[in-house]
This record gives C-alpha cells, sequence and structure tokens, in this order.
C-alpha cells in the first residue's frame, strides 16, 4: 500500500486503468458468420484486429469531433476489410463498422467503482486524462463511470497524446489544481508515468500484469492499493 502526501485530484487513464477491452476476435468471428455469413478464423481475425488497433492509436486525435470520429471509424473498417480478404470487402462499409463496433465491448475493472466512490468520498477530484477520441464519453457512460468523475480529457479534444504534457494540463484545468496538488495514474511506463513526470506530476503506475517494477517507479498492482 502506498503512504504518500494526500493529493487534491487524482487524473486516471482510461484503457488499461478504468476499463479493459474483452478479447474482440471471438465477438468479431460470431457477428461476422451469424451477420454476414463469412467464416474467418481466429487467427486471420486477431491480425485484422491488429491492424486496425494500431491504425486506431496513431490517428485518434484527430478524431475530436463527429466528422473526424466517422472518417476514422471509416479508414479503421477499410483496414479490418483488406485484412480479412474479398468475402469481407464485399460487406456494405456501414454494415461493417457497426459489426467491428459490437466486437469492441469495454467493461470497468471490478475494483474501480468502489475506489473512485472512496476516493470522491475523501473530497478528491477525480479527472481522466487518455489518448482516446471523443467516443471515451460514451465509454464510460456505458460502463457507469462517468458519473463517478469530474471531468474527462481526451487526446481528441485537446489535440495532443500522451507522454506529451498538454493532456495533463487539461486534466489539471479540469480539477481546478496544480501540478504539485495531483496525482496521475496509470498503466503505461512511457506515457502514463514518465509522460505525468514531465508535467510535474507524481505519478503511480498501474502495474496489473506484475511486470518488474523499475527503480524509483512507485507501482500498485490494482486500484484498491492507492488510499491517497
Amino acid at each position: 500500500m502506498i503512504a504518500a502526501m494526500a493529493p487534491r485530484a487524482i487524473l486516471l487513464d482510461a484503457l488499461g486503468t478504468l476499463v479493459e477491452l474483452l478479447p474482440p476476435a471471438p465477438a468479431l468471428r460470431e457477428l461476422l458468420r451469424e451477420r454476414h455469413g463469412v467464416e474467418v478464423s481466429q487467427s486471420d481475425a486477431q491480425q485484422a484486429l491488429r491492424a486496425e488497433m494500431a491504425h486506431y492509436r496513431d490517428n485518434c486525435v484527430h478524431a475530436a469531433d463527429a466528422e473526424g470520429l466517422a472518417a476514422l471509424r471509416g479508414r479503421c473498417v477499410a483496414i479490418l476489410a483488406e485484412q480479412l480478404g474479398p468475402a469481407v470487402r464485399n460487406i456494405d462499409p456501414s454494415e461493417l463498422l457497426q459489426t467491428l463496433l459490437e466486437s469492441l465491448q469495454f467493461r470497468a475493472f471490478a475494483e474501480v467503482p468502489d475506489a473512485l466512490a472512496r476516493w470522491r468520498a475523501a473530497g478528491l477530484r477525480l479527472v481522466v486524462a487518455s489518448n482516446w477520441d471523443i467516443s471515451l464519453h460514451d465509454v464510460l457512460e456505458r460502463t457507469r463511470l462517468r458519473d463517478l468523475l469530474d471531468g474527462v480529457a481526451t487526446s481528441a479534444e485537446v489535440g495532443a497524446s500522451k507522454p506529451a504534457p498538454l493532456l495533463f494540463e487539461e486534466a489539471l484545468a479540469l480539477a481546478g489544481v496544480g501540478p504539485s496538488d495531483a496525482l496521475h495514474v496509470g498503466d503505461s511506463l512511457s506515457a502514463d508515468v514518465e509522460g505525468a513526470r514531465n508535467a510535474g506530476i507524481e505519478a503511480v503506475w498501474l502495474n496489473r500484469s506484475d511486470e518488474p517494477v523499475p527503480g524509483g517507479v512507485r507501482a500498485i498492482a490494482s486500484l484498491d492499493q492507492l488510499r491517497p
């Protein structure tokens, strides 16, 4: 358990910290089979999704409004179709997009709602700082986390991705605190720990996979272990 000076706000990463993505390949295969009559292998589905997600990660910062999000999703579904071959490329893109989106299901990690509620009861401001497009707001609503948060800063709306300081600065502004009064928690050493430190914010690495912890890094395995 971590003992430290109590912050006034906690900034939180989203994917890997608050929510997890359920394995999308099985869902994609089932939807393709039931909805479109197309069979794809598990390995092909996984490879196609990796390509689609790589493009998403590199470009989600540009999806700051409905138009940008539609363009990003259009390219992602085109990559998926290219990867999966002729049978999938013949599916109407709008229908394939719906299939792709339904295969991407998020859920809150088990300890997250109680941790957020506990921190809020202690008077802390809670703000998400995440590399995500504007649909993160919808994801947090669907996972019933949005009402437990005081603000959400996405890379798309800010125009910069972690580890750049700008996203952290926006999250601090939403929290109404300065860097010395905040703590950032995330699952990426580079984006979250190094990024927060570069913005002057104390950082905690959420190490859910029990990886070796570098020297000088504060680490926890679950949000339950963080009691500011």
